[in-house]
């Protein structure tokens, strides 16, 4: 099978669940015997991976965003868009990158979700040519709902079937400004006929996205994230420090700010480990310089600088030493997430999670036994549930091995995409059986 696997780039400066979930999918799938190619747009996946497919970056990120906000640049010189589609032009762009903001932003998420209507045309034929040329996929898999403007002329141009994962989208469009957003999902809705099946990472996810998306339940399939547990060290908690952990892109939106008042309040009661350290790692953005600095102030303050330990290396060896030193995990995302890749890396290591009761948070934890949730996402409440585990050192252990078990059972990447590869053919099939009936047309889709 052929598969095209169209995501979008970040380049590598923070830690990006989905960019984990996609090259997780790529190697597997490739070790199958399956032709998948990872195509990026906006920005490259990685600036220090080797491109070996020599697949080029489309919808340049710089290019892009001047084509839509300066109509002068869509007639620009070759010579001028080959230099706003540079690895250094890139590195800029990818300095500006990971808002979870869309202000400001709302005119080009709607062009693009306009797709050959939008201001992109030139680059969407550009992708749909090098596709044509190159590859002829099978299949296509496009990494988020915000690309779906690409699949009206995919399914035009090679009749074959588009598939979507849906991951916090909602997060990007309703932080838009009123008129925008209302847009926005107006188009998702419109665009979503030319998809033939939306995968969501959880139940949770699947019954708020087939509600904003208006979709029939043939069109949206739960399948949850995995990874291989066999990359991860499995440590029980109970042996290893009795420190905290926090893997994400360094953010107020992702909770540092919480978890950073909750262990500066742990610090504050007589019967607490001292020695217990918060090790932080994910990287961050440009925009998130202020609000780590202010975190910074506020634990020197504290008189806690010294026991708070930011880690740089978030590859998978960085992961290993990062997750062997501590004995619970906690990212709790203000809104909370449609899954949480870290969830699953921290229990494949041996450690426990402590997430707020949002969002996909409370399912994953009860699925996998590996953690606990608690009420009311504020720093007093996680402060209490943290001591409460890492004084139980029983508990941690049993929370560590069903963890581990439920990853290995549950959340094992091989099975995952075992299914996933088994809803593809389903689709080739059915596609097969009607070969001049546009796939996203068809009455049913059976599983």
């Amino acid at each position: 099978m052929k598969i095209a696997l169209i995501t979008p780039g970040f380049g590598g400066g923070y830690y990006c669940g989905n960019c984990v979930r996609d090259t997780k999918y790529v190697h597997l799938l490739q070790s199958m015997d399956h032709q998948i190619f990872k195509i990026p747009i906006y920005m490259p996946l990685d600036f220090e991976a080797n491109n070996s497919e020599e697949i080029p970056v489309f919808y340049g990120a710089l290019s892009v965003y001047l084509k839509q906000s300066y109509p002068f640049f869509r007639k620009a010189p070759a010579w001028l868009d080959h230099l706003l589609n540079s690895k250094n032009a890139f590195k800029i762009a990818a300095k500006m990158s990971g808002s979870t903001n869309a202000t400001g932003l709302e005119p080009l998420t709607i062009s693009m979700l306009q797709g050959a209507q939008g201001n992109q045309q030139e680059e969407l034929e550009q992708l749909i040519d090098w596709m044509d040329e190159h590859l002829k996929p099978d299949i296509v898999y496009l990494s988020n709902a915000l690309l779906i403007g690409l699949a009206p002329r995919i399914k035009e141009k090679f009749n074959i079937p588009v598939v979507c994962s849906l991951q916090d989208e909602d997060t990007w469009v309703d932080s838009m400004r009123p008129s925008f957003r209302t847009e926005t999902w107006s188009l998702l809705q419109k665009q979503a006929k030319y998809v033939d099946l939306f995968m969501a990472p959880s139940d949770y996810y699947v019954s708020f996205m087939k509600e904003r998306l208006k979709l029939e339940d043939r069109k949206i399939k739960k399948i949850y994230l995995g990874i291989d547990p066999l990359e991860y060290n499995f440590i029980p908690a109970d042996q290893k420090p009795s420190n905290i952990g926090f893997i994400s892109r360094m953010s107020s939106e992702n909770g540092l700010g919480i978890l950073m008042d909750a262990f500066i309040e742990m610090h504050t009661l007589q019967d607490f480990n001292s020695e217990t350290k918060l090790f932080i790692t994910g990287g961050y953005t440009n925009e998130d310089k202020k609000f780590l600095k202010f975190q910074k102030k506020k634990l020197l303050r504290a008189g806690l600088s010294d026991k708070v330990v930011f880690h740089k290396d978030f590859t998978l060896e960085g992961k290993k030493y990062f997750f062997d030193n501590i004995s619970l995990l906690s990212v709790p995302v203000c809104k909370g997430e449609a899954f949480g890749l870290y969830l699953l890396e921290a229990l494949a290591s041996g450690t426990p999670v402590v997430q707020p009761a949002l969002g996909s948070f409370p399912e994953i934890i009860e699925a996998s036994g590996g953690g606990i949730t608690y009420e009311t996402n504020l720093a007093k409440n996680l402060a209490k549930e943290l001591i409460q585990l890492l004084s139980n050192k029983e508990r941690l252990h049993h929370l560590s091995i069903s963890g581990r078990q439920a990853v290995t059972e549950t959340f094992n990447l091989h099975h995952i995409l075992s299914k996933t590869i088994q809803t593809y053919q389903q689709l080739l099939l059915d596609k097969k059986s009607n070969p001049d009936l546009p796939s996203s047309h068809k009455d049913k889709v059976c599983f």
